[in-house]
């Protein structure tokens, strides 16, 4: 080997595999990343406000149109009847009106729009909504239970059997029935919904939209305005979070902006305000679990039925395949040889509910876990333990009760990796020791896992699509039709084509997803980002690469297998030249350096009749051991410690993932202890629709010991890099903050009674159930 070329190969380093910095982190730092509503507005703009309906149900009668048009600043007032196409935005259903059109089907649905130049005179002519609308109230259902007691589903109901759960229940030594209730959980993404729509010459409309999924954007408003897919352009640079918000139901918004803009031939900017979002907008589902167990003397499962109930709100949405999720991942780690799993999605007069990190598998998952818990104190044992006589085996007991083999099966190692490095058996005895001796403040200590399947569970919706140009100069430019809110997914899309080409990460840049560049693109959602669009871009990238490698196997009479690209360079034969260098020549020759990629993830199928199938590329695996300390008088605890190890195979880049484990661990913890949503019981409006009363976890909520790590392991399915996905698994690791308050709170009992322990476990609800085991501790003395 010569001198001149060893130091290049001894130099040579990828852009994927390496903890980067995120690719618009400088711009957040300094206040310079536009987001939609920094996008400067043209000349003739006019602001949008929604007029919401006072109440749940009922019928509309009419409105008084000249009152709200007599409001100072008003240019004009939009209704359904102005909707020159289909008055729908349902994201698979089609029963979720843009505007009210004859029925009110919950309070804050939008029933007209206010235009005006003045972004406040628009809202204050809204706000009138209470005083214009006439209506005749109907009775309504307020409360899931009231859905399913009056049989009253957006979808029919869901079934998922294996085996003969009644029998094995019958024959089980042991038995137990557990109800545990399981709130909801607002997105609050720190951008609000936005969409500036802008009219463009021959029908065209241009709409900028804080969205997750651009292409059903542009779908909806075709339909609405009666015009061709064709017509309508969607641009999203990025978003300021969506967590699953910004999937479907920005689908309103973007409609009424586009609504309004061709009607008036002027850009319409429609952002509402955060209690307007919140009354508009659905969340993450919250569920009911009823739940009969069998169990034997060392706490594994024999045989189970369990009915979830989820408040679906008033239209369907994306309730059905929440729902599915949940019915595939109540299993979560545990091997069920028995079980008989049903789904029904309530239907309420309350927004309709949608997406949220996790998509129904943190509601699915949490029952068993709640189920596993609770059989431990009745056996007397540490959860832990029944929690590993359960796990799914490798070569056995290795099936999930839709059909589907659990391979890469790392629970073991990885349980066995964080027990030990938590020393949660001397932490545990500790624990017990320090309760023994502190009648008020109690500590409480759980570990918990996790397996969460990766891909959508729509079959169709696993494919993606990319561009990747190659300039003269070496530079590089990627389109791809995932959408950045914050998670880092053009970063890695960007690494992965560095990777590809030999080039540093500074080369590469991803422009804003565009429904006129890349279409009938997926939603950024099921953590399926980076695995769909980052091998669509690779994809793209190698075939620019195998191009550059003929043309210089033929140009310089070498063999195409000792052409290398590395470090800015393509090395031929030995001698390293410069990328640039390389790609004028290739252009001189007429070589073509873009190229367009797409990737559809393999080995998916799944029939929604039987419930049975392979929906999941691969499993993500994690866990996560938790200390807590509780005020048995106030409520009031703290988070004191937390380990994770988490599993997202080799990872692309470890900074940004350790960051998605960091966020999603204490947005889930926020989700079980602190964000309560409260629905008056009689008027059903949502009371808790503001940060004044709906609280998120702070920066004093982490705990001040706070240790996370991947675990090392590579994928066996050949995803992009060998990664798994990260964004939503990780949401489940908080189990542990809600099992180690509810083992805090059973020590006040001697750990004899199993707490009644709701979620969110807020401090009303922690004592709540302090007292509830009070009472049974004196009602069994």
């Amino acid at each position: 080997m010569n001198q001149t070329v060893e130091p290049f190969l001894k130099q040579a380093a990828s852009a994927a595999g390496q903890s980067k910095h995120h690719e618009s982190a400088h711009l957040h730092v300094t206040g310079s990343a536009p987001y939609t509503d920094d996008i400067l507005e043209l000349q003739g703009t006019l602001h949008c406000a929604l007029g919401l309906s006072p109440v749940a149900h009922g019928e509309l009668l009419g409105i008084d149109l000249d009152a709200v048009k007599a409001m100072p600043g008003v240019v004009a007032v939009i209704t359904a009847a102005d909707i020159p196409g289909v008055n729908d935005c349902g994201a698979i259903t089609h029963d979720d009106p843009i505007l009210a059109d004859g029925e009110l089907m919950y309070l804050g649905q939008p029933v007209f729009a206010v235009l005006s130049a003045d972004r406040e005179a628009a809202r204050r002519a809204a706000a009138t909504a209470s005083k214009v609308i006439k209506f005749k109230e109907l009775p309504a259902l307020l409360t899931p239970e009231q859905g399913h007691a009056a049989q009253s589903y957006v979808v029919p109901p869901m079934h998922m059997v294996r085996g003969d759960a009644a029998t094995a229940l019958a024959a089980a030594p042991h038995r137990l029935d557990v109800h545990v209730d399981l709130g909801g959980q607002e997105q609050f993404y720190l951008e609000g919904q936005i969409s500036y729509a802008v009219p463009r010459e021959n029908d065209g409309m241009l709409v900028y939209c804080s969205t997750q999924h651009p292409s059903e954007m542009q779908h909806h408003i075709a339909v609405a305005l009666g015009l061709h897919s064709h017509h309508v352009q969607i641009e999203c640079r990025r978003m300021g979070g969506g967590f699953g918000g910004k999937e479907s139901q920005s689908g309103v918004f973007a409609c009424i902006a586009a609504v309004a803009a061709r009607k008036l031939k002027r850009p319409v900017k429609l952002r509402p305000d955060r209690d307007d979002d919140f009354m508009i907008t659905g969340r993450r589902h919250c569920f009911y679990h009823d739940m009969a167990l069998g169990y034997d003397d060392e706490g594994r499962v024999l045989g189970t039925e369990v009915s979830m109930v989820s408040r679906s709100g008033f239209s369907a949405d994306l309730s059905a395949p929440v729902m599915g999720r949940a019915l595939c991942h109540f299993d979560n780690a545990y091997w069920l040889p028995h079980v008989a799993m049903h789904g029904f999605c309530a239907r309420t007069n309350t927004q309709s509910n949608t997406a949220f990190r996790g998509f129904g598998g943190p509601q699915g998952a949490f029952a068993i876990e709640y189920a596993l818990d609770s059989i431990a104190r009745e056996l007397g044992k540490d959860a832990l333990d029944v929690r590993l006589a359960n796990l799914y085996g490798v070569d056995t007991n290795n099936v999930t009760p839709y059909g589907q083999v659990v391979e890469d099966n790392v629970l073991q190692p990885l349980l066995g990796e964080l027990i030990a490095s938590s020393d949660y058996r001397a932490r545990r005895a500790d624990i017990d020791a320090f309760n023994a001796t502190s009648p008020v403040l109690k500590k409480g200590l759980a570990l918990t896992p996790l397996k969460f399947g990766i891909s959508f569970n729509v079959v169709h919706l696993n494919q993606a699509g990319a561009i990747v140009h190659v300039y003269t100069d070496g530079s590089v430019l990627v389109n791809h039709g995932g959408t950045e809110m914050g998670q880092g997914l053009n970063t890695k899309v960007a690494q992965m084509v560095a990777h590809t080409l030999g080039l540093s990460l500074e080369r590469v840049r991803v422009t804003a997803t565009d429904t006129h560049k890349v279409v009938n693109t997926s939603a950024t959602a099921a953590s399926t980002g980076t695995d769909l669009n980052g091998k669509a871009a690779q994809d793209a990238a190698l075939t620019i690469r195998k191009r550059l490698t003929q043309f210089l196997a033929e140009k310089h009479k070498v063999p195409a297998e000792s052409i290398h690209f590395a470090n800015d360079h393509v090395e031929v034969a030995g001698s390293p030249l410069p990328f640039d260098g390389v790609v004028m020549e290739a252009y001189m020759a007429r070589v073509q350096l873009w190229s367009d990629g797409f990737y559809t993830t393999p080995k998916l199928h799944w029939d929604r009749e039987t419930m049975q199938g392979h929906p999941f590329f691969y499993f993500a695996y994690g866990a996560a051991c938790s200390e807590v300390l509780m005020d048995t008088l106030t409520g009031e605890w703290k988070l004191l410690r937390a380990d994770v190890l988490h599993d997202v195979g080799q990872s692309i880049n470890p900074a940004l993932d350790i960051g998605q484990v960091e966020g999603a661990f204490i947005q889930g913890m926020g989700w079980l202890t602190t964000e309560e949503l409260y629905w008056h019981p009689k008027t059903g409006k949502l009371l808790t629709h503001a940060p004044s009363t709906y609280k998120i976890p702070t920066a004093s909520d982490c705990p001040e010991d706070f240790r996370v790590k991947l675990f090392d392991n590579r994928n066996v399915e050949d995803t992009i890099y060998r990664s798994k996905a990260v964004g939503e698994p990780p949401l489940l690791l908080p189990f542990s903050v809600f099992f180690a308050l509810r083992d805090a709170v059973s020590s006040v009992g001697g750990h004899k009674v199993n707490p009644p322990l709701r979620a969110p476990a807020t401090s009303e609800a922690l004592l709540d159930a302090v007292d509830a085991v009070k009472a049974a501790v004196r009602a069994g003395a």
